[in-house]
């Protein structure tokens, strides 16, 4: 199966390799990166080596798909955002983000999202035929729920102590969008 690679005004989406594993490593081992995930930070560069070679076996298994977020004019990985899993019976994907905070409000995990949301939508990719994206934020992660309702999720509940991480239990606020309501502006 082919990667996908996509690309926005500012941004190159393409696959992860082992040469990015010093990026991937400052990233998931910043704890502001990490603070809603459910995961720790990482402490040393193989945790980001078997992440790359997670995120790429999903591909390769059908069962989802990772991006890097480069910068176009350099090509510094600054994040990553995909679909973590697929479900193709269901027609439905769930999405995953996270970018370096120096990039924080520059308008760059929208710009990125919003393009895999439109190829997720119009067929580009080889996965299922999608209908429906959801995404869960921890409650008072206002960022991530400020950049979903911008992209036209709409939040359909809380489902309560559905996560577990960290030695705890998370209440998650579900939101969804579905191919009709997606629009591009």
């Amino acid at each position: 199966m082919h990667f996908p690679n996509l690309e926005t005004p500012r941004l190159k989406l393409t696959q992860l390799s082992k040469n990015d594993a010093a990026s991937v490593f400052t990233l998931f081992s910043n704890e502001a990166v990490i603070e809603y995930y459910d995961l720790t930070a990482f402490k040393n560069a193989t945790q980001a080596t078997e992440l790359i070679t997670f995120f790429n076996t999903r591909f390769e298994n059908g069962l989802g798909i990772r991006w890097a977020i480069r910068l176009k004019e350099t090509g510094e990985l600054i994040g990553t955002c995909g679909f973590n899993s697929w479900n193709e019976k269901m027609k439905q994907a769930v999405l995953g983000y996270d970018l370096l905070p120096s990039y924080w409000r520059g308008g760059y995990t929208s710009e990125a999202v919003e393009r895999i949301i439109q190829a997720a939508f119009s067929g580009q990719l080889a996965c299922a035929d999608i209908n429906r994206i959801q995404a869960d934020t921890i409650p008072g992660n206002i960022g991530s729920e400020a950049l979903l309702l911008k992209l036209s999720f709409k939040k359909e509940g809380l489902r309560r102590e559905a996560g577990y991480w960290k030695n705890k239990f998370h209440d998650l606020w579900c939101f969804g969008l579905i191919k009709s309501d997606f629009t591009t502006d």
